[in-house]
């Protein structure tokens, strides 16, 4: 697991000396506030798995180092984002994220929708501009991928059937509720992978097999998340824990209880290391992030 967390550290390193270049600066003024609120829920914190994974398949294709800081910190402003909107007390309503208190907590709940929106928009922008990529058909298919990631086909349509599950008369079965997290998760998970494949003009078949890898990882990361808000400390999460089982929520803990959740996500890590394997030891990284995803303890 060495070469993992290195690989993990150095990307968020590179991932957040982007974002901080990138994001507005803050300031006195409404808009400079703001900002403010963009940067505190953008900046220092969370793992930046994602990043990672866009930061580590650029370099399996060669991509330029600099063109891919730039895709991480925009997949990581479109996370950022989504994760503002969850938190408010019309979604999730939680009070503390990445040991911090949450956007609408620590300014105030039209502050966090505008933060948000901000957010996604510039996660676009960085996508959209020459400095990402010298061919605008690159920029034009990253902008696109993000977008088909991110919508009702992506992450905000797993969001809403997630939303629409705690009022459903049936409660979720185990495959009805791999789709809601392909969607809600894995989705801009894949993208992650993908960006990377896109900026070193990968072949289709690779780009699917980085975005299948990573919808693995991501189905993996998930479930893991799910045992963790059963088992887990809050401390070490930096939220508040035990909220599905408050909510009332369908996850592969309660339909398969814990054993049976956990060979499900060691089945996924093993799915995504097995798709890495016409790349070797230069894989090593990305298989190791697989593991990770089903070993970690926040």
């Amino acid at each position: 697991m060495a070469e993992f967390h290195a690989a993990l550290s150095a990307a968020a390193a590179r991932a957040e000396a982007a974002l901080d270049a990138l994001l507005p600066p803050d300031g006195p003024d409404p808009r400079g506030r703001l900002a403010a609120a963009m940067r505190h829920a953008a900046l220092g914190g969370g793992k930046r798995l994602r990043a990672f994974l866009t930061i580590e398949t650029a370099a399996l294709f060669g991509a330029d180092p600099k063109a891919a800081d730039r895709a991480a910190a925009a997949v990581e402003c479109l996370h950022a984002y989504s994760l503002v909107h969850d938190d408010m007390p019309c979604m999730d309503d939680d009070d503390l994220r990445r040991g911090k208190p949450t956007v609408h907590i620590a300014w105030d709940e039209a502050t966090a929708v505008l933060a948000g929106d901000c957010l996604q928009t510039l996660a676009f922008e960085i996508l959209v501009h020459p400095d990402t990529h010298p061919d605008p058909a690159i920029r034009a298919e990253l902008a696109l991928a993000l977008a088909r990631a991110s919508g009702i086909d992506g992450m905000v349509g797993g969001q809403a059937l997630d939303l629409g599950a705690e009022t459903a008369e049936t409660a979720l079965g185990a495959e009805e509720i791999a789709a809601l997290q392909h969607l809600k998760t894995g989705a801009l998970i894949g993208f992650a992978a993908e960006a990377g494949a896109i900026l070193g003009g990968a072949a289709a078949d690779a780009r699917d097999r980085l975005r299948a890898y990573a919808c693995d990882l991501g189905a993996a990361f998930q479930i893991r998340d799910d045992l963790l808000d059963v088992e887990g400390d809050a401390g070490a999460a930096g939220k508040r824990l035990r909220k599905d089982a408050d909510a009332g929520k369908a996850t592969f803990v309660t339909v398969l209880g814990a054993e049976g959740a956990r060979a499900r996500a060691q089945a996924l890590a093993d799915s995504a290391c097995a798709r890495l394997e016409p790349y070797g030891a230069r894989a090593a990284a990305l298989a190791q992030a697989a593991r990770y995803a089903v070993d970690r303890r926040a």
